[in-house]
């Protein structure tokens, strides 16, 4: 068996894939890529047994078809030394002997069997299927994937959850104390239906789609999902389980309303965090006509910080505390250059929202508030 092919298309298209590949795992041979030439058509899979990814790349000439699977790292570490020139794999079947020519040079290395290469899952009859944009897919999971939870005892908050409708498809992430609820008007489904994403599998999709521009093709049961990108496929396993009602927890009246500069906002949070208590991240915003104070002290340390902002806020005066980092995890996955900072009182969620919303999008983020101590 022989084939051409280009190594710079070869390389990216590995790269992408080999994402996937765990550093230790429990098969041998899922250290390894699985290469398919059917019809002058090259498949290359990798899989974690959960997630399996899939490119199709288009090879310059081929003499025959067949399979092989060969050493994920080695492959990808001999492909990046290589600079843009048409590479030929021949590869005995029988033997599994690979050798891979370039323009001065070859390597020699040995493949493995592909039938030892697990089977991507397949969904059953019942599946579920929408088609999204890929750059508004993208944006859903760049906004929500931040805020999901690495929690064993709740699995299900350890991914996004697509919630779909036959009005919009919303994608929501909690960890319990920060919430980000995306809602998308351009896409709607045929039915009511929802499955939970798991992190890893989302981020994957997240590197492939900046690239895309066309649709997406998502195709779920209840155990399983499939991405169908130009040239790319993913099938993952889905986290098994009932989501919490995200509506039931973002707090509806807020009568205290900031409109404040996020880039500044970020800028001052971030300059005053520096003093805040290591153990805590407690930062403290104090509200008062049009102007809010964020500061933050470490009684151990003795030290403190606090900066005045211009804002628009008519309200009673009032303070509240929030955890520093997940504040600026929030901004700074907000894409406006205004926010809206929402309150009740300083026991209950803040939520943010952006002044102006993008077009057929609704983004809500919240964020559970800390005690303060005076």
């Amino acid at each position: 068996m022989k084939f051409v092919i280009s190594s710079t298309t070869l390389s990216n298209h590995l790269q992408a894939i080999s994402r996937v590949i765990n550093s230790k795992n429990t098969l041998p041979i899922l250290d390894c890529l699985l290469f398919e030439l059917k019809d002058g058509t090259l498949s290359v899979t990798a899989s974690d047994s959960e997630t399996t990814m899939v490119t199709k790349v288009e090879v310059n000439e081929s003499d025959s078809d067949g399979r092989f699977a060969v050493a994920a790292k080695t492959i990808l570490d001999a492909l990046k030394e290589i600079s843009d020139q048409p590479l030929t794999f021949e590869v005995d079947i029988n033997s599994l002997e690979i050798k891979v020519s370039y323009q001065n040079g070859k390597y020699s290395l040995m493949g493995q069997n592909a039938d030892e290469f697990p089977l991507a899952a397949a969904l059953g009859d019942n599946a579920v299927k929408v088609e999204m944009d890929a750059q508004i897919l993208l944006g859903g999971i760049n906004r929500t994937v931040f805020a999901t939870a690495d929690d064993e005892l709740r699995p299900v908050m350890n991914g996004v959850y697509f919630d779909i409708s036959t009005e919009n498809v919303t994608m929501v992430a909690s960890d319990g104390h920060k919430l980000v609820r995306f809602k998308t008007f351009s896409t709607v489904g045929s039915e009511r239906a929802a499955f939970i994403l798991p992190k890893k599998p989302a981020v994957l999709v997240k590197n492939l789609l900046p690239k895309e521009s066309g649709k997406v093709l998502i195709e779920f049961d209840e155990r399983n999902a499939i991405f169908v990108l130009e040239k790319y496929s993913m099938v993952c396993r889905l986290i098994e389980g009932r989501y919490p009602n995200y509506n039931s927890v973002i707090p509806q009246n807020n009568p205290f309303k900031i409109t404040v500069d996020r880039s500044l906002l970020m800028g001052a949070l971030r300059r005053v965090s520096i003093f805040s208590s290591q153990a805590s991240s407690l930062i403290k915003l104090r509200m008062q006509e049009n102007q809010i104070q964020v500061s933050a002290q470490d009684i151990d340390f003795s030290t403190s910080a606090e900066e005045t902002l211009v804002c628009q806020y008519d309200g009673n005066p009032m303070s509240i505390g929030f955890k520093s980092t997940f504040l600026i995890d929030i901004l700074n996955n907000m894409a406006a250059d205004e926010v809206i900072v929402e309150l009740a009182d300083p026991s209950r969620a803040g939520v943010i929202v952006p002044v102006e919303q993008e077009e057929n999008e609704d983004i809500l983020m919240l964020l559970m508030p800390m005690m303060l101590n005076d």
